[in-house]
């Protein structure tokens, strides 16, 4: 009896103290699903504000101003550029406008990474003194930077704004003299799949952002989620807090991990109080079955020293426990499977309704270009503009895809497929650009070259490769193609000369949007060599990187060889 006791007194201590730590793990679980989400929206839109504020700091009337150290024109100049850019400051935009190229303010920074005040703040977005002294940096940055800055507005009281420091690069030297810094309304955490009374805000420079929490609590997290981060509790993510009088569960994370600007920290918090009831309901469960427990366990003692039952009794501790782990493999497997699917159908609706958009775009475009009359530079801009639509488009379409293969609706129709008409094909359209590269082109490789596939997609995978091998080569280098053929693979390689890729950045080459400081002036969006991987992958190949060293960097593809006359099958994503 006294064993019995004692089990169950620490049966009951340890299952509170796992209902607790499961309900901690379930809210921390549901703020990572909704932060990645948000991450990955936030990770698309940072490309697009990158892509457009690296455009806006080509804009030569803004080199010109920069580099002939004319300041004075330098805002004149840039603020009929950057028209189209700067919104108005005391609207609050919508959630659909979020997304949008919209900033609030604009400044620029000096090749020390000081700021350069505006003559006058019509047209820049005001900004107070000490607001714009906090956009200075110890240095001009090399690359796109993120940050949030606290600014007072007189209608809304203090708002938090996320901005984006775009360094200008010298056409003369390569290096960057200055840095075009623009200021926009930050996107916001969605809590729908999350239960009621969650609070989401930012935390940064010591000021919390978190609408719905009065003053005096507002003030109080603050100075407890300082006190963590300053004592170096970077990694803790959930604190305990009180609002209202009701014990919450605080989470944080960084938002801008790696950034010269002060750090911010995406901030939620989750109320306590139906989880601590939902605890006492089970601790009286637990207290009434352990009663039971022991009286049973009084009257089953004699029985046990008659009769030994201690077998079949574990014998049912364990398939209650065996159904126990089956029934959360199976909750876990669903929840994974809901995740993938709710991310394939975002992908698609988002490019979906950039479809329309980006052809109004174009159209208008051309439709400007085909009026007379117009200024040689000002066609140039315009046939500019008209080709940044062309690569929007093939983001969005290369996005439609991945979309299409995470959700599993991409069928192909394998048929025997000659890649030597494709390889000469591509190597022809890369000859006819107009750059000024002058590379070599070695090919080895039969004719023909049989492979099983579809012809649409083992296109896509070799333009791909094709064109990454002549976007990073140098000037005067070269490119080989040749292939390796035995009874059940053909293998393709193409190797070219250049900038190899950093050693720290070669396992995530095939990563979405991963672009190292190698293609850092490189056109592109990081999808190339993602999308030729999971093309290959489906065309049960497999693409590699073999080697990137002395100037020399060569990719391998192996594709199922096919014999001539197969039928060949289908697959699908």
């Amino acid at each position: 009896m006294l064993v019995v006791t004692v089990v169950t007194a620490l049966g009951l201590f340890f299952a509170q103290r796992n209902v607790a730590d499961n309900a901690r793990r379930e809210l921390e679980q549901s703020f990572q699903r909704e932060l990645a989400s948000f991450h990955s929206l936030q990770e698309i839109r940072h490309t697009a504000l990158a892509e457009r504020s690296r455009t806006l700091a080509r804009r030569p009337r803004i080199h010109a101003a920069l580099e002939d150290n004319a300041l004075d024109l330098l805002y004149p100049s840039a603020r009929d550029e950057l028209l189209d850019v700067i919104g108005d400051p005391d609207q609050e935009a919508s959630e659909s406008e979020a997304l949008a190229f919209n900033a609030r303010f604009y400044r620029f920074l000096d090749n020390h990474g000081a700021v350069i005040p505006p003559p006058n703040t019509q047209g820049v977005g005001p900004l107070r003194p000490e607001e714009e002294a906090r956009l200075g940096l110890r240095a001009v940055p090399d690359r796109a930077q993120t940050g949030y800055l606290v600014r007072s507005n007189h209608v809304s009281g203090d708002v938090i704004d996320e901005i984006i420091a775009m360094p200008i690069i010298s056409s003369e030297t390569g290096r960057p003299v200055a840095a075009l810094v623009l200021g926009f309304k930050p996107i916001e955490l969605s809590v729908r799949n999350i239960p009621a009374g969650i609070l989401t805000g930012i935390w940064t420079q010591g000021h919390l952002s978190l609408p719905g929490v009065n003053t005096a609590d507002r003030a109080a997290l603050a100075r407890k989620l300082s006190g963590a981060l300053a004592a170096g509790d970077r990694r803790q993510t959930s604190l305990p807090a009180v609002i209202a009088g009701q014990p919450c569960l605080l989470f944080q994370q960084r938002l801008n991990p790696g950034s010269p600007f002060d750090p911010a920290y995406e901030v939620c918090i989750y109320p306590l109080t139906e989880s601590q009831a939902r605890q006492r309901r089970l601790l009286w469960q637990f207290s009434g079955a352990g009663g039971v427990l022991l009286m049973g366990a009084f009257v089953a003692s004699h029985y046990l020293s008659q009769r030994l039952s201690s077998p079949v009794e574990r014998i049912v501790v364990d398939s209650e426990q065996n159904r126990h782990m089956r029934r959360k493999a199976e909750a876990a497997l669903e929840l994974t499977h809901e995740e993938l699917q709710r991310s394939a159908r975002f992908s698609a609706a988002a490019s979906h309704q950039l479809k329309t958009p980006v052809t109004v775009l174009r159209a208008g475009l051309e439709e400007l270009l085909a009026q007379e009359p117009l200024s040689a530079p000002a066609r140039e801009e315009i046939s500019g503009l008209v080709h940044q639509t062309f690569r929007l488009t093939n983001l969005i379409e290369d996005l439609l895809l991945l979309s299409r293969m995470d959700a599993g609706r991409l069928q192909l129709q394998f048929s025997p497929i000659d890649l030597a008409p494709l390889i000469e094909g591509w190597l022809d359209d890369l000859g006819a650009l107009p750059d000024s590269l002058a590379l070599a082109v070695e090919t080895d490789f039969p004719s023909p070259l049989l492979v099983e596939g579809e012809q649409r997609y083992t296109t896509l995978v070799l333009q791909n490769l094709l064109e990454n091998a002549r976007k990073y080569n140098r000037p005067g280098g070269r490119i080989r193609v040749s292939t390796q053929a035995s009874a059940d693979w053909i293998v393709l390689t193409i190797g070219n000369t250049g900038t190899t890729i950093p050693a720290a950045d070669q396992p995530n080459v095939f990563q979405r949007f991963h672009r190292s400081a190698l293609g850092e002036n490189v056109p592109g969006h990081g999808l190339g060599l993602n999308l030729a991987m999971e093309l290959t992958r489906l065309h049960r190949g497999e693409l590699r990187l073999v080697s990137s060293v002395d100037d020399w960097t060569e990719f391998e593809v192996r594709f199922r060889a096919s014999r001539r006359g197969s039928t060949g099958g289908g697959v699908s994503a």
